[in-house]
This record gives C-alpha cells, structure tokens and sequence, in this order.
C-alpha cells in the first residue's frame, strides 16, 4: 500500500506534523482479549455511565425523558427506512415519500398552520431558518428575542444571520415570562421578526396571544417556538395567529440520546409557502389516476440555482422525522393529550413537593412540565445527593445563562413516579437541614441590553 502511494515508510505519512507533537514509542494497551471477555470489559465500562434506563431523569432544557414505544423502533428499523436517502426519484421512493407527506401533515394538525416542511435538523436550525424566511419576508433587518427563548436557539439563528447583517434584541423576562407592554416598547418600523417561545425555556407560559398581537400591529412577523407535546392541552401556533412556528421534536418518538439526533420541524402560513426552507412532498396522481407522492417546491439549492434558493438546509432528518411520524400516529389525538396533562399534572405536584422541602420557585407564574428553584444548600451539592440516589436532579440554569448563580430546572415527563418525585424532595430536604435555607435569586443583570 505505502508503495502504491509513493511512501517510504509509515512515518513518512506523518512527516508534516512537527516532531514535538508526536508521541513516541507505543501506546501503553493491555493484552489483547477474546472477543468473549473483551465484551466483558467493554460492558463493564459501558456500566460505569448513568443513564435515563436506570435512573429518574429530571433533566429538560429542551431534550426530555419522554417514554418511547416499542414499535417506534422496530418500525424505523426496518431497512426500508432506516438505510433510505434523498428520495431523488420518486418512483423507487414512494414509501420514503408517503412518511414525509404524513409527517407534514401531522405537524400542520398539530400546530394548526397551514403547511409544514420535510423537518430540519434540530429546534435550533428551524428557528434560524424562520428568522431567514421573517426578514427576507418584511425586509426589515431586526429581529426580536423575548427573554424567555432558548439561548443556544437564540445563539444559532445569531449564527445564521452573521452574514445577512442582522441585529438582534432580547426584551426582558422580568419574572421570567415578557409582558406585551414591555415587549411594545422594543418594537419599531426596523423589526422584521418576534420570536416567542412557547412554552419558554424556564417552562414558563407566555400570554402568546397578546404578544402576538403586539407584534403584527409593528408589522412584524410573530415567529412561534413550541413544544410539541405541550400541544395535548395549550392552544396550537396557528390559534393565536402566528406566522411560522418552528419546534425541537425530540420529545415524541426520540429518546434523549446524550442531545442528538434530533429533529426540527417548521410549518407556516400558507402565504410563505414559497419561502419554505428545504422541500415538501406531495401527493399527486400519476397518468393512470393512481395516488402518488412526489417532492416538490424543491427551493433548496441542490435543486435549484444556489443564488435563487430560500435555504442552503440540504437535507432532512428523515429517520427522526419517520420515528416522530409513528409516535404521534401511535399516540393519536388523546394519547397525546393525556401524555401532557401528565406532565402537567406531576410537574405541578413536584413543584409543591419541593417547596414544601425548603426549595423556592423562581418564579411564579404558570408553567408546564419543568420550572426553576433555587434549592437549599446549592445546586451542585443537590446533584451530587442526587447522583448517590440514582436521580438526576436537573439541568443548573447557570448553563443556559451565567446570570443565574443557583438555579436548578427541574423537568417532569409522564415517566416520572410519585415514589422518584418524593425522593427528589427528600434529597432538598437534606440540603435544609444542614443548615442552609432557601437561597435567593442571585440574576446580576435583567438581560434587557441589547445583543447583536
């Protein structure tokens, strides 16, 4: 082989790295193993991990412990599915196209808009893409972020729009929601985009249908983050008049897989159809009147001129997609609403429970699924009690925002027990009774300054 490529020696393939950074001699590895106790070995250090299978997860921030039915794997399993591509030619890729279509259709009932496209990667690239589609709609150049949006949405849709020299300013969440006088106040004739995330990444409830009335009265458009989960039992985007409503589907049919894959999905107004970033399928009929499915509307640029082309998306989570496609299937209209009102129900009930603990809520209004305390003792102290009692506590919120010194999010899904909730508070009660109470909010700014 080194022959075949014009190569003296092994060390002649690494001749450009500099002397100083290689290592010398061998690599220090025991003996090598039969294959029966290799796996032995491996399985033991694959055990040294925590993971959700084995302990209550109360972990949100935007990737939940959601329970996953079975048949959803062994249905995107299939190698019809699972080792699909591009459905470039749609007569070898009806079966590809047929899951796509239903995908779009389910997340335009879902959410109440009047199409959907063929998913994107993640929450994150969605809402950049609606911020593209937002501004190049109203050709305005600045977009506004209530307080309460995800920050690494918030930091990838910045990403994005380096380049299209846009601004952007986050409004303030004084109590962790935005009232729609403060958010009046930030708006002008520049403002292309309102973004609202719904519910917000403290799990907190936005007055959507205010804020969105806001935002259309400053000729905005009103751009909708959604859970799609919490669905089940609040009001859908295309209800309280928004215009795109983008989401993370992680939380039906994905398992939280350390943050990835993960899946995206936009949908929108019928007016911004030829906006859509990526593609749509669609059904047809072909010459014989037979039902078929084709994609169309292809305004991406492996399809079309690249200078002419809505998004440089180049392709879709097509596995995830289908894996969301037959969890809500499997699910229907009232599993899903029962899996909310669940997480509606027990999240509030944890609330409680922690309270009564010695934790405090940072803040107090409505909220579904997860909320944020400051527990006694500190947030890193409860974690580690936590870890001892195979319960992850939740995420520190000083990860979302180094503005909070001690606050914990604590997420509830329809997994969670009584008995794993009830250990959660036992685990703050030791945080109090050792002698520190509930902390105070610790916020050094109201993140009301602009960031561009």
């Amino acid at each position: 082989m080194l022959a075949a490529i014009g190569v003296a020696s092994i060390d002649d393939l690494f001749a450009t790295i500099p002397p100083s950074l290689r290592r010398a001699g061998l690599l220090n590895l025991p003996p090598a193993h039969g294959e029966d106790r290799l796996m032995r070995v491996l399985g033991a250090l694959a055990a040294q991990n925590g993971d959700a299978g084995r302990m209550a997860s109360f972990l949100g921030a935007g990737i939940y412990d959601h329970f996953v039915p079975a048949a959803v794997g062994a249905v995107a399993g299939r190698s019809e599915f699972a080792t699909a591509y591009t459905p470039y030619q749609p007569e070898v890729s009806q079966g590809t196209l047929q899951v796509i279509f239903e995908f779009q259709t389910l997340i335009c009932e879902l959410t109440g808009m009047d199409v959907a496209n063929a998913s994107l990667y993640d929450g994150g690239s969605a809402l950049a893409e609606a911020v593209l589609l937002a501004v190049g709609a109203t050709r305005r150049r600045r977009v506004v972020l209530l307080g309460g949006v995800h920050p690494y949405h918030a930091e990838v849709a910045r990403t994005y729009a380096t380049a299209a020299g846009l601004r952007f300013t986050t409004v303030a969440s004084p109590e962790g929601s935005t009232p729609a006088a403060l958010l009046a106040e930030s708006l002008d004739g520049d403002v292309g985009a309102v973004v609202v995330q719904q519910p917000n990444v403290f799990g907190l409830l936005e007055d959507a249908g205010r804020l969105s009335e806001v935002a259309h009265r400053a000729g905005a458009l009103l751009i909708a983050s959604v859970d799609p989960v919490s669905l089940g039992v609040l009001a859908p985007p295309g209800e309280y008049d928004a215009d795109l409503a983008v989401a993370e589907g992680q939380s039906v049919g994905t398992y939280a897989n350390f943050g990835g894959p993960v899946l995206g999905f936009f949908a929108a107004k019928r007016e911004h159809l030829r906006r859509l970033p990526g593609r749509l399928a669609a059904e047809t009929v072909d010459r014989d009147g037979r039902r078929g499915f084709v994609l169309t509307l292809q305004t991406r640029e492996q399809h079309i001129r690249r200078e002419r082309a809505t998004s440089n998306i180049c392709t879709n989570q097509g596995l995830i997609a289908t894996m969301a496609t037959i969890s809500m299937c499997l699910l229907g209209r009232r599993g899903l609403r029962e899996v909310a009102e669940q997480c509606l129900k027990k999240s509030h009930y944890a609330a409680q429970a922690l309270e009564k603990a010695g934790a405090s809520r940072l803040h107090p209004g409505p909220f579904f699924r997860e909320f944020a305390v400051h527990a006694p003792g500190g947030v890193e102290a409860l974690i580690e009690r936590g870890l001892t009692r195979m319960i992850l506590a939740g995420v520190p919120l000083r990860r979302l925002d180094p503005n909070f010194e001690d606050g914990l999010l604590v997420a509830v899904t329809e997994r969670r027990t009584r008995e794993e909730i009830d250990r959660l508070a036992s685990i703050v009660a030791e945080g109090k009774s050792a002698g520190a109470g509930p902390s105070e909010p610790m916020r050094r700014d109201a993140l009301a300054a602009e960031r561009r």
